[in-house]
């Protein structure tokens, strides 16, 4: 989207997990684009506020909101508070997303998979219909882009650590597809990225702190990537620069 100075006129972007790793990273990103960045957490505030500041400081307005995304309810109370901070949404970035402890499938537990799947996939698909009511030139309103974060797990498997999370990142590249081809027409485009393997401390959450250290060289590239790099693409994806891009699985993985 096309950014103005005024804070009345900016863009508004909505990251779901916005406050650490990939999703501070593009909301920085988008101030820097003169966007109005909603910064949604669940409950790390002091990351949230201070995702906040450095999308100030670069020169965007930011607005923290909470919201658990492993309810609807909680999703409709922070679009319900987005409409009335701006009365609009122009780019949604679906970002949040957990991994669990390393574990083979037979070892999983149901409760693990219904925590996995809602926070990974369910949230992603109602957050998307929110912003498509909010988007939707046949409902009225202006277009818009969503970027869904997916994985290169969702091509890999994850076998031996986290199959749960990479079946529930291929889930996202099937929204990513079918959700394209229903708004092409509204004017909302739908892409997503495939990161691989960032430093980010989501590797931390899943027990193995050390895995892009540990892993980075056996990547092409010979190294693990930055949420910026990741940042980048999402933003190209987001902005007009891509106006002919829909449908699309970008990977941001060093070749792997």
């Amino acid at each position: 989207m096309t950014a103005n100075p005024s804070s009345s006129q900016r863009p508004v972007m909505l990251i779901t997990g916005g406050s650490r790793g990939i999703g501070a990273a593009t909301a920085v990103l988008a101030g820097r684009a003169g966007y109005a960045v909603a910064i949604n957490y669940r409950d790390n505030v002091q990351a949230a506020e201070a995702t906040a500041s450095a999308v100030e400081a670069a020169g965007g307005e930011a607005w923290c909101i909470q919201a658990d995304v492993a309810s609807e309810d909680s999703i409709m109370a922070m679009f319900a508070a987005l409409d009335a901070r701006f009365g609009r949404l122009d780019v949604l970035v679906n970002n949040a997303g957990i991994v669990d402890k390393k574990a083979r499938v037979q070892d999983m537990s149901g409760e693990r998979l219904q925590r996995m799947f809602m926070v990974n996939t369910v949230s992603a698909f109602i957050c998307a219909r929110e912003a498509v009511k909010r988007m939707s030139t046949e409902l009225g309103k202006e277009g818009g882009a969503i970027v869904n974060v997916s994985s290169a797990a969702s091509r890999l498997g994850s076998a031996n650590q986290y199959v749960d999370y990479a079946a529930s990142k291929g889930a996202i590249d099937v929204l990513t597809l079918g959700l394209a081809q229903e708004v092409a027409g509204a004017g909302i485009r739908v892409n997503a990225v495939r990161p691989g393997l960032i430093d980010t401390d989501i590797h931390a959450s899943g027990g193995i702190p050390n895995r892009v250290n540990d892993l980075g060289p056996s990547v092409p590239m010979g190294r693990g990537g930055s949420p910026e790099e990741v940042a980048e693409a999402i933003m190209w994806l987001a902005s007009d620069k891509a106006s002919y891009t829909t449908m699309s699985l970008v990977d941001v993985s060093g070749g792997r």
